[in-house]
């Protein structure tokens, strides 16, 4: 599985401006593709802060991976937001956060949502990548880093 096969160029912003969970959350569901209703967005703002209720997909190293299963969505789905202020997201270290991933799967999706969630963790868990992504100057440069690792695995 690549990254690349399911973060649409448009699913990307190199400069998030929310400090806060939920707003944080919105403004990366607002990058998916256009073809999802404002019903639906709303819908999955939603399935995904109750997710976070289970506990927090701030999984550390300036790292947020929200993520969820939803009827809304007719395949795996991703969007990429950099926050360079860095945002509170309840994090397990308590350090702000500054790389987010959303991720949002069919709900018969099981197989394919485990194996991005994994895919996406290695691959940020690397200093390098954390850094690059959170230097990169626009939403082309973002795109790159990830197609480049993308190539690596």
């Amino acid at each position: 599985m690549k990254i690349i096969d399911i973060l649409d160029k448009n699913a990307i912003k190199a400069d998030l401006k929310s400090v806060e969970k939920k707003d944080v959350i919105s403004e990366l569901v607002g990058l998916l593709p256009a073809n999802y209703s404002t019903k639906d967005k709303t819908s999955l703002v939603e399935i995904l802060m109750n997710r976070e209720a289970l506990g927090s997909t701030g999984i550390g190293q300036g790292i947020g991976i929200p993520h969820a299963k939803s009827k809304c969505v007719k395949e795996l789905v991703a969007a990429l937001g950099v926050s360079k202020a860095g945002a509170d997201f309840d994090s397990l270290d308590g350090e702000p956060t500054h790389i987010f991933m959303l991720l949002v799967a069919p709900e018969c999706a099981a197989g394919p949502h485990l194996k991005a969630l994994a895919k996406i963790s290695r691959m940020l868990k690397d200093k390098f990548v954390r850094d690059s992504l959170i230097a990169a100057k626009d939403e082309k440069a973002v795109f790159n880093i990830i197609a480049q690792e993308d190539r690596k695995s």
